[in-house]
């Protein structure tokens, strides 16, 4: 199954980070606070967007005159109390080192803002292992959106059928498809494993530790090597 891909990039939020249930309970205070009532299971679902899309599509037009950029800062705000209580997911770690000792060019693909990148960053403690990295300051429109997905793939200096991106939302999957990046999806952020396939994931494993343990058989391996 292998192809001899070049480089892996990486998202953080619920691939490698299990932050996405602390992002929806801080985006549900955040609009509770701006006077609007938004379930917490839509605004779930809409986790791995960025702010500029998690907003409008949350909302689906029902409250057209909101300060998106006071929502933000709040969700912010409130999210930031958690960077203490986050823990990496199962595997993390050795996965992302494993992907760097096998010689692919290793990228944190986030779109996270830069202060959160660094907390973020220190949480995984595999800094040695990461070759370049991205935030919400590179692109200027988020995922679904293939903007930061292009920029994973010129920081890592190859062509985007030589890459492959790991990561855990649809909204992960459907960027990479407009950037012309086949994804591997991790049900470790919530999402089921039908839902990724339904997006277009080459293929779904529970997290990262279950794609480490199926290293072999995975497309991550060299061509040589899988089965």
């Amino acid at each position: 199954m292998g192809k001899g891909y070049r480089a892996v990039l990486l998202d953080v939020d619920g691939t490698l980070v299990d932050s996405n249930y602390p992002h929806t309970v801080a985006w549900w205070q955040a609009f509770r606070e701006a006077g609007l009532d938004v379930p917490m299971w839509r605004i779930h679902r809409a986790i791995g967007m960025g702010a500029d899309q998690l907003i409008p599509h949350v909302l689906d037009g029902s409250s057209p005159e909101v300060d998106a950029e006071a929502i933000t800062g709040s969700h912010d705000a409130l999210y930031a109390a958690w960077w203490p209580s986050l823990r990496a997911l199962p595997g993390a770690r050795d996965l992302v080192r494993r992907c760097h000792d096998a010689g692919l060019v290793t990228v944190l693909a986030s779109s996270a803002g830069g202060r959160e990148v660094r907390v973020l960053r220190e949480l995984l403690d595999v800094d040695d292992a990461i070759d370049e990295a991205t935030s919400s300051d590179d692109a200027d429109d988020s995922k679904p959106a293939p903007d930061l997905v292009g920029v994973a793939v010129q920081r890592a200096g190859v062509e985007p059928a030589d890459a492959v991106f790991i990561g855990d939302s649809v909204w992960d999957v459907r960027a990479c498809a407009r950037a012309g990046v086949p994804c591997l999806g991790l049900q470790s952020g919530g999402t089921s494993a039908a839902e990724l396939r339904e997006a277009g994931a080459v293929q779904v494993y529970r997290d990262a530790a279950d794609l480490l343990a199926r290293w072999e058989a995975s497309p991550l391996a060299p061509t040589d090597q899988a089965s």
